[in-house]
Order: C-alpha cells, then structure tokens, then sequence
C-alpha cells in the first residue's frame, strides 16, 4: 500500500508536466494565429472573435469540471475588473506579434514574474526577501539586454510585450480581489465573458468585415486559446508550481519554431542572451517562493 500511494502523487505530478507542456505549446500557436490574423484585422477584432467563439466551451468546461457552483460569481466587479486587464494586455501583445519577433515578444513577456514579485510588496504588502529582489533585478539586466534602450537596434515596439508583462502581473495579483469561495473554473469562465462583453463595447469602432477564408483561423484560436489556459489550470491542481512553473518558459522554444517555420524568423544572440537571464531570474523566484511557502 505504501508502493501504491507513493506512485499515486508520482502519476499526477507526470499528467501535470505533460498537461503543461501541452498547454504552452497550445497558447504559442494561440499568439501564431494571432500575428497572422492581425495582418488583416485590429487585435481588438481577433480578442472579441477568440473570446466570443470560446465563451461557450469555456462554460462547457467550468460546467463539467467545477459543477454548477462554478457558473456562480460573488465577485461580478473584480471580474470585470481583471477583464479589462485582461483585454488590454491581450491587445498590446497581438500588436506586439505583429512588428516584431514572435520569440523577441515572448521572451519578454517572461518578465511578467519580476513584476508580480516587485509589485506584490507594494500592492499587497507581502515581504520580498532580498534574495528575490535580486532576482528581480538581475531579471530586468536581461530585458535591457533584450530591449537595448539607447542602442542603434532598439525598436519602440519592444515596449509592448513588456507592457503586456506588467499588465499580466497586475491580473495575477488581482487574483486576490476575487471572492474565495469562487474556484479556478469560475475564474477562467469569468474571464472570457468580461473579454468578450468589453471587447464587444469597442470592437465596433475597428471592425473589419470578416473574409471567409480566415474563418477557419479564428475558429483555431478560439480552441487553442481555450485548451491552453485549461491544460495548464488543470496541471496547476495536479503537480506542484515549483514543478510546472518553470515549464511555462518552453514557450520561448515554440515561439522560436513556429516564427522560423512560418515566417524564417532567427533572434540575434542579445535576444536569446536576455532571455535566458530573464527565465533564469524567474525560475529562481518560483523556487525561492516554494522553499519559502514550504
């Protein structure tokens, strides 16, 4: 029986891994579909069409996994709250995709930790060690190194994905503003229909009509989208965060394919440079938060 309970937890931690590897594979063809669907159409567009085609498979998903209890809110306000966050993270992101580098966007979007370290000791008054504000700066030495302010190389553009990473650090903290009765399911379905209600308040004032070719590829991103938050929500309630978190920076490798598959995109050295200091910083945070909450 000992044997048998032991590889119990072994099993769940290895679904969780695959689950999250699947997850930001899936997320990463999200942002693919998204650059080339924003040759054509303004990201507000792509975020409305993802979300009101996701809407429903979103409440299928909270239905079945969470129970009836998930479809109930007690937190109305935060969640349009974190919508509007959310709207306006995604649009400057799929902006991003679209002048630069898929990979030089994700990368920077991987700052998105620092700042949910750095802001959580103003917002939420939590104590940050110094152990972790040191990682916290040394993470941003490798958003310079990938920004390059000053430099003949560096592009305005650049500043979108990290916008985006702050804007992302803020929605997480805001987690917090949330009711705690209220389950991740409740949480992920809240989302989606707070995005496609304000996505839908200003989506006329850039609609573009709808080509039937690219019908397919909004339909794509609407499922990818979808399947990637709920793959890696579900291997966040299998395995442990220090095991997944770390994990989440795989997508620098897919961003990397799939913008040289579709678009012979190469990153310069500096880039990949920035990143690795970036991820390094950050995985540094995920263990040290572990061993602190352990």
């Amino acid at each position: 029986m000992t044997t048998a309970a032991a590889a119990v937890p072994a099993t769940r931690t290895t679904t969780g891994i695959i689950m999250m590897c699947v997850g930001v594979a899936c997320l990463c063809v999200n942002d693919a579909l998204a650059r080339t669907l924003g040759e054509t159409y303004p990201p507000v567009q792509i975020l409305f069409m993802r979300n009101i085609i996701a809407l429903p498979f979103a409440a299928l998903i909270a239905y079945f996994l969470g129970g009836a209890g998930a479809l109930r809110t007690y937190s109305l306000g935060a969640h349009m709250a974190r919508g509007l966050l959310w709207m306006a993270a995604a649009t400057l992101f799929f902006t991003s995709v679209t002048l630069l580098d898929l990979a030089e966007a994700t990368a920077l979007v991987f700052a998105a930790p620092l700042f949910i370290t750095a802001l959580s000791a103003f917002l939420l008054r939590e104590t940050v060690g110094w152990r972790r504000w040191s990682a916290v700066l040394v993470g941003f030495l490798g958003v310079l190194i990938v920004v390059r302010p000053g430099g003949g190389s560096f592009q305005p553009a650049l500043l979108l994905p990290l916008a985006t990473a702050v804007l992302y650090a803020v929605l997480m903290i805001g987690a917090r503003w949330v009711d705690p009765r209220e389950s991740v399911w409740t949480l992920m379905l809240y989302l989606v229909g707070a995005g496609a209600l304000l996505s839908a308040l200003v989506c006329p004032f850039f609609w573009v009509d709808l080509e039937p070719r690219h019908l397919w590829l909004f339909v794509a991103i609407a499922f990818f989208g979808t399947i990637g938050i709920t793959l890696m929500t579900q291997a966040f309630r299998l395995a442990p965060a220090t095991v997944l978190a770390p994990l989440d920076y795989s997508a620098l490798i897919w961003a990397t394919l799939l913008g040289w598959l579709f678009w012979r995109e190469i990153p310069d050295l500096a880039t990949y440079l920035g990143a690795a200091i970036i991820i390094a910083s950050g995985i540094f945070i995920v263990l040290r938060e572990g061993r602190r909450k352990g």
